[in-house]
């Protein structure tokens, strides 16, 4: 294919003035590519349009110098479509004894499934590598019986959880960019909760991010590689919120559909209100 520049300048330059000059807030390209960069004057004219409107275009994957300039800006939200989530893991926190529960929450029947298994779902097809860490053989089968790695142990804290996720997600294999630690007692948490978590941190991979219901945060949470270090040397007895509230500046929040995805089970009565709104409100 040969670019035909009068077509780029007669027709193309006009239609993306027309655009800037419109009252619509976003402007779409359906493709930008090598017959794209073959008009500087075309090019110079999308980086104007940028300039006044929000734009979501499909780049082509090629190195060519305009390409590579569009993406590497800033103010680009970069998205892969052939690896969305890139190399984000995730750790499946069902270590939980269920003292105030009054035993092995994490196996109670929540809708028709455990309530492990929520967690399970709204992970699912979303990670480069899931690991559950549990202390509760019962998990370790259901989650094994679906082809999820489990690390079984007896420590006490979550701080061991943590470092034993991490451990098995990163010791001898290829690095990862971020990790998600997702409790397994949040049954109303929802996948695309999950995934706009993970997709974020691959277009920003240097960010703590969280979800959360009119600015106050919850769980799950997503730590930079950065970070790793420090989560894995966690004084006993910690979570990530120490290091949170250590590092400010580098939380990010993304809005939830309804506070209840950030609800989680502790005692009967909070599995009997969860349950209560997911027969009655929105899945």
């Amino acid at each position: 294919m040969q670019p035909v520049a009068e077509g780029f300048k007669e027709l193309g330059l006009p239609a993306l003035r027309r655009c800037a000059d419109s009252g619509e807030e976003w402007a779409v390209i359906d493709e930008i590519g090598y017959l794209e960069t073959a008009c500087p004057d075309y090019c110079a004219e999308i980086l104007t349009l940028m300039e006044k409107k929000k734009l979501a275009a499909a780049v082509r994957k090629q190195e060519l110098p305009f390409l590579t300039k569009l993406c590497r800006r800033p103010d680009v939200f970069l998205v892969d479509l052939d690896n969305p989530f890139g190399e984000v893991g995730c750790v499946i926190m069902a270590s939980g004894l269920g003292r105030r529960f009054g035993g092995n929450k994490l196996l109670a029947k929540f809708g028709e499934k455990p309530l492990t298994q929520w967690a399970l779902d709204a992970t699912e097809g979303i990670f480069a590598r899931r690991v559950a860490v549990t202390r509760h053989r019962e998990v370790e089968q259901l989650c094994r019986s679906q082809g999820i790695d489990v690390i079984l142990h007896d420590l006490p804290d979550r701080s061991d959880t943590i470092r034993l996720g991490l451990d098995a997600l990163c010791e001898g294999r290829p690095p990862l960019s971020s990790c998600l630690f997702c409790p397994a007692d949040q049954p109303l948490l929802h996948r695309e909760t999950v995934a706009s978590l993970a997709l974020l941190a691959a277009g920003q991979p240097d960010c703590i991010w969280r979800p959360s219901w009119q600015e106050q945060a919850g769980a799950p949470v997503l730590f930079p590689r950065s970070l790793f270090e420090e989560l894995r040397s966690l004084p006993q007895g910690r979570g990530g919120n120490w290091i949170i509230r250590r590092r400010p500046e580098l939380v990010r929040l993304v809005s939830v559909r309804n506070p209840w995805e950030l609800e989680d089970v502790d005692r009967p009565q909070d599995m009997e209100r969860l349950a209560a709104f997911l027969s009655c409100g929105p899945s």
